[in-house]
């Protein structure tokens, strides 16, 4: 808009036909820039990077799955473990209950015997007695 009002019809189309000149020209050294050895060097640099980039992601990916992996498996070896000590624990209980009932049942049993010694004696002394006043009668 800094250029004057009055423009006729073919100073414009020499405008146009110089702005299109020059955005070809910026274009042709814009390629030439892009197709230089510097260019080419830069990008194939940025390529590398990014392919190192690439592979260090890759290893610690590979890292990290291995490290899970490794936990996964103590972790199962230590449920496996912890089921293992569980089952001994829980046999364990169940063999000391046996050995307690089966006590118990020999206490009784044993008691049941000391009782009925008890009364077989008993009934002795009472029937000695009895004997002992048949006879002074």
């Amino acid at each position: 808009m800094n250029g004057p009002k009055n423009t006729d019809f073919a100073d414009r189309l020499s405008a146009a036909a110089n702005a299109k000149k020059a955005q070809l020209e910026r274009a042709a050294r814009a390629r030439s820039a892009a197709e230089s050895p510097a260019a080419v060097e830069r990008r194939s640099a940025r390529d590398a990077v990014g392919v190192a980039r690439d592979a260090r992601i890759a290893e610690r990916t590979a890292t990290k799955l291995a490290i899970e992996a490794q936990q996964a498996a103590a972790l199962a070896a230590a449920q496996a473990t912890e089921a293992t000590e569980a089952a001994a624990r829980e046999a364990a209980l169940k063999a000391e209950q046996e050995a307690r009932d089966m006590e118990f049942a020999e206490r009784a049993a044993r008691e049941a015997t000391m009782e009925e010694e008890r009364q077989a004696a008993r009934d002795a002394r009472y029937a000695a007695r009895k004997a002992r006043k048949r006879k002074g009668r």
